[in-house]
């Protein structure tokens, strides 16, 4: 199923603006957010995957070509609409369409049925200008790159899925994405775990954007190394005099966000005692203010994430198990990058492209060497530590280069990849006169190819190529491949 466009509405009253929503997420289907303020629309941009913006000229003042500018950076992708007054200056406005690379021009009074058209057209456009970057760049590297040259599938694919600001093509990510957007339509409290840097708090804030509390503000809180009195005042606030230093009262997060959702990181690190806290909390929604003899009740989504397992804190009696089951309405646990391998070359793709954007550097794509030595590295820093790695190189690349192992860290260059295996199918004569035949024969080759280097070891063979041990017998036997020693 295609996935849905998502449209920013940078605009000042959202009551002007209430005939073309209603057009555009009834109409056309489009995941409509609305901000405001200049903070709160640059926030959104960063935090969901947006494909289109529309900003009005009157936003804050004069911030509305600020927010473009920056928006063309954030979500280069995504095409920017700018709103003016029906008096707009057209020297002001050949600026703004320069300098934002805005798309299209509307003018005030809003026409409801116009945005809606301009919106489908410029998607539209969108798409387009997509696909023809996919097939210049791929006619590019097959008749210039000698990176590339006598390389079977030499070019990177920028096809892959998003989950907002989350990316990937493999089967795992695919299905734990699945799982986050139905969670995400509950209110349940849903526990993300995983190790660092494996985008924990993207999974938390891309389950807010897909859930009813759209509207609402997410408050993001991290519980590692804090005291119990500070993290009791951040989350269920205080009263005046309640310890030395509150000198007013403090609403707290849990309450600020009432009706939107809370992420809580690194929940492992919580005390007993808070835990008894935030227990009263999932159970029964009340909040008491440090101080106060007052409970308030609030309506907030609780999102949790750890990159220590609760369930084996539980099994040893460092955490409650009442509050570990209360938590884990849904349990996703986020793999490393290691456990993926076929992520690594389309994230790479992307952040080269977010970071070329960032500092202005024209650059022609890169290389199967880079990516053979990425593949080959552990990543115990998971996705930070790629993203990383692809900004220091982008860095140190120049206009028309491609990014080769002289931009990589000595970490990473260091790293010999092995080219033998495939050098030894690069240039195979596929048997067969149908493509099912010449199939089939390359698949032969490579289950062979695969058997001999691992010496007949079927367990690593199988996880080498992706198959079960019953799938991997089944092509042994279908081929008639036999052990020669």
């Amino acid at each position: 199923m295609a996935s849905v466009s998502t449209i920013l509405l940078a605009i000042t009253y959202e009551q002007e603006w209430a005939a073309a929503k209603s057009v555009l997420t009834n109409e056309y289907g489009y995941r409509v957010l609305v901000a405001n303020t200049e903070k709160k629309a640059l926030k959104l941009a960063e935090d969901a995957n947006i494909d289109l913006v529309i900003c009005e000229s009157s936003l804050e003042g004069e911030s509305a070509l600020h927010v473009l500018q920056q928006c063309r950076v954030i979500c280069p992708n995504a095409m920017r609409i700018l709103v003016k007054e029906s008096n707009g200056g057209n020297k002001k406005n050949r600026e703004a369409a320069e300098r934002a690379a805005i798309y299209q021009f509307i003018r005030k009074p809003i026409d409801a049925e116009q945005v809606g058209m301009v919106v489908k057209r410029a998607l539209e456009a969108a798409e387009l200008s997509r696909r023809h970057r996919l097939i210049s760049r791929e006619l590019k590297l097959d008749d210039d790159s000698p990176v590339f040259a006598n390389r079977p599938g030499g070019k990177v694919s920028a096809d892959c899925s998003n989950f907002e600001k989350l990316v990937y093509v493999s089967e795992s990510m695919a299905e734990l994405c699945n799982i986050a957007k139905q969670a995400a339509r509950t209110d349940l409290p849903i526990l993300i775990q995983g190790e660092t840097g494996t985008g924990k708090e993207l999974m938390a804030r891309a389950i807010h954007f897909n859930s009813n509390r759209t509207d609402s503000p997410l408050i993001v809180q991290n519980c590692g190394g804090i005291s119990d009195e500070m993290l009791h005042s951040e989350l269920f606030g205080h009263v005046r005099g309640a310890f030395p230093g509150a000198i007013s009262d403090r609403l707290g997060l849990f309450r600020a966000a009432d009706g939107g959702t809370v992420f809580l990181d690194e929940i492992s690190e919580i005390s007993p005692a808070f835990q008894v806290s935030l227990l009263r909390l999932v159970q029964e929604g009340e909040v008491k203010p440090l101080g106060s003899d007052r409970v308030y009740h609030c309506d907030v989504r609780i999102i949790c994430a750890s990159n220590r397992r609760l369930s084996e804190m539980v099994a040893k009696g460092d955490y409650r198990q009442d509050l570990y089951f209360r938590l884990k309405g849904f349990e996703l646990v986020v793999p490393p990058l290691r456990e993926r391998r076929e992520d690594i070359a389309v994230l790479a793709e992307f952040f080269t492209q977010k970071y070329t954007e960032l500092t202005n550097v024209n650059l022609l794509g890169i290389s199967n060497d880079v990516l053979d030595r990425l593949q080959l590295h552990p990543f115990p820093g998971n996705v930070r530590e790629l993203e990383n790695e692809i900004q220091r190189m982008v860095a140190l690349a120049s206009d028309g280069e491609y990014l080769t192992s002289r931009h990589m860290s000595e970490e990473f260059s260091a790293i010999i990849p092995d080219t033998s295996f495939k050098a030894s199918y690069a240039n195979l004569p596929l048997d067969g006169a149908t493509l099912k035949e010449k199939v089939e024969s390359l698949e032969k080759h490579l289950v062979t190819e695969a058997l001999r280097r691992l010496r007949w070891n079927q367990s690593k063979v199988a996880k080498e190529l992706g198959l079960s041990r019953v799938g991997l017998a089944n092509k042994i036997k279908r081929y008639q491949l036999a052990n020669t020693g």
